[in-house]
């Protein structure tokens, strides 16, 4: 119960990545906010994290579009007076728009930039000021290993995910004079909902390049959060963690 007291905001919550995030912290005594952009949309999660060995009560779903300035703001607003602060701040909420360049439109350059990069940006600045004042906080961006190799058919996906490593690396210098951390997690392969899709034969090829020879799952992506998040990692900052097999070293 390390992160017992403390409040913990996860944003694109609802599934795969995003819930085994929250119900880790949760599963560590924190107080999860999980966010959607449905309602009822975090309900799996609420019920994980209330049935969890800790005991209910953990958790509550919030629906923000982290694109949108003013709902950014809402969200952090309804934390703030409800809470008084937030320690760990979690930027997991993304889209992806899959086609090849030349066939690309802008409208899904936009839209991933937006909610991948730009949704980041705003959530963070909405939390900025309160944790500069309380002179303590841990963020954490979810990347990806695309965003350091990239990847035919995403250049919009691998484009917000590069430009996220540099956001956290800026805010890292920026924060750091006030208590705060800010990392990023670059997950390789996770079995999630977003990659179920995929060919067959391409989960075999990606499979061949994993020397540890099996595809990642959201727990541990979650663990990797919980430690950045935890006093262990009090002198890590502007670094970004890869948590994919092997694959890309």
């Amino acid at each position: 119960m390390q992160f017992l007291g403390k409040t913990a905001l996860v944003t694109g919550a609802s599934r795969g990545i995003g819930k085994a995030i929250a119900v880790q912290l949760a599963a560590h005594g924190a107080f999860v906010f999980c966010t959607s952009t449905k309602e009822g949309g975090c309900a799996d999660t609420l019920a994980a994290i209330a049935a969890l060995s800790t005991g209910p009560g953990k958790a509550a779903a919030l629906v923000a579009d982290v694109a949108d300035p003013a709902q950014a703001e809402r969200l952090a607003k309804t934390i703030l007076e409800q809470q008084g602060q937030l320690d760990f701040l979690v930027n997991n909420a993304g889209i992806t728009r899959d086609g090849l360049f030349l066939r690309m439109s802008s409208d899904d350059f936009d839209a991933v930039l937006a909610t991948n990069l730009r949704g980041t940006f705003l959530v963070c600045k909405a939390f900025a000021r309160a944790m500069c004042k309380a002179r303590t906080g841990r963020i954490v961006n979810i990347g990806s290993v695309v965003g350091l190799t990239g990847n035919a058919g995403q250049a919009n996906y691998a484009a917000s995910k590069a430009g996220l490593i540099g956001l956290s690396k800026s805010l890292a210098q920026e924060l750091a004079g006030r208590g705060i951390t800010v990392n990023v997690i670059a997950p390789g392969f996770i079995s999630t909902d977003m990659t179920a899709g995929l060919p067959a034969a391409t989960k075999e090829l990606m499979l061949q390049q994993i020397p540890l020879a099996r595809f990642g799952q959201p727990e541990d992506v979650a663990r990797s959060v919980s430690f950045l998040c935890s006093e262990d990692a009090a002198y890590i900052t502007g670094q970004t963690l890869v948590v994919d097999g092997g694959m890309t070293m």
